[in-house]
């Protein structure tokens, strides 16, 4: 039903926070396309209804780096009118001081500068999407924005009523003798747990298998750890999300990242899944022995 499509289309001034508003939309389940020639939007809201519902948010990023292709934005926003598609256009824009700045800062040249000043292509810019200001649904100055005030600008917009902004939780597995994740936000030594490594027959299994998982929570203290972990990240996650965190990556670590920080990570999973919070799993080092 076209009524449960929702699309964004996302232009304006060149270092405006085009590509930071898109990301926004983008950790919100929006499928987002950045820098669509506005010609193929008939094509791509076709496609869009062909998914099966599987794809019902969508944010375009389409502005004067298209060039001639551009031009035709128009055309595609009569389309989106005409065929009743839900659509509205966010239009960014700053104030030509702080636009000189960031692409000073960017050391980018602006793509209507041509053989002129940061400031001409600004100017050019400017003129060339006057028209579209007029048309936006929606206008953003980001002079006086911080990344995490147009991130919060963005939210409040563009997601749904009720709908709230989700942190993803990674949980990785892995290895201490393999070195610590680079990525890590949250490390939790598990190397003090009951090791399956001594016991013959499990030696060889991971903590993927019923035994292992078994054996290691044999202990009282690895049940309680685990709920320590828990609600360690639940305290966290709701001051990560005010920071403007899109993602958590909680690391896991046994000895050689195959039995207990696998175990462990599996059921901080089925927790975490039970509470309503979104999580992944991946194991770093199940394959690479102990």
């Amino acid at each position: 039903m076209k009524e449960d499509f929702k699309f964004v289309i996302i232009t304006g001034l060149s270092g405006a926070g085009k590509s930071q508003a898109v990301r926004v939309l983008e950790d919100a389940d929006y499928f987002c396309v950045d820098n669509l020639p506005p010609a193929l939007v008939p094509k791509f809201v076709e496609l869009c209804a062909q998914s099966g519902g599987k794809i019902k948010q969508v944010a375009l990023v389409m502005d004067i780096r298209g060039g001639e292709f551009f031009r035709a934005l128009t055309e595609a926003l009569a389309y989106l009118r005409h065929h009743e598609w839900p659509h509205e256009v966010l239009f960014l824009e700053a104030s030509d001081e702080v636009l000189i700045r960031r692409f000073k800062e960017t050391r980018r040249r602006h793509p209507l500068s041509g053989e002129g000043s940061i400031l001409d292509g600004i100017k050019n810019e400017r003129q060339a999407l006057q028209e579209l200001r007029g048309r936006a649904d929606k206008v953003i100055d980001t002079t006086q924005l911080t990344p995490a005030q147009l991130k919060e600008e963005v939210q409040q917009l563009f997601l749904r009523q009720g709908q709230s902004p989700v942190l993803l939780v990674r949980l990785v597995s892995f290895g201490f003798k393999h070195g610590l994740p680079l990525d890590a936000d949250f490390v939790f030594d598990l190397r003090f747990l009951p090791n399956p490594f001594y016991v013959a027959e499990l030696k060889s299994l991971t903590g993927l298998d019923q035994g292992v998982k078994e054996y290691v929570f044999q202990a009282s203290f690895s049940h309680d750890y685990l709920n320590l972990i828990q609600k360690m990240l639940e305290f966290a996650i709701p001051h990560c999300l005010v920071e403007g965190k899109a993602q958590l990556v909680v690391a896991l670590g046994c000895t050689g990242g195959k039995h207990r920080s696998v175990a462990m990570a599996e059921s901080l999973r089925d927790k975490l899944l039970a509470c309503g919070q979104r999580t992944v799993v991946e194991h770093r080092h199940i394959s690479e022995g102990v």
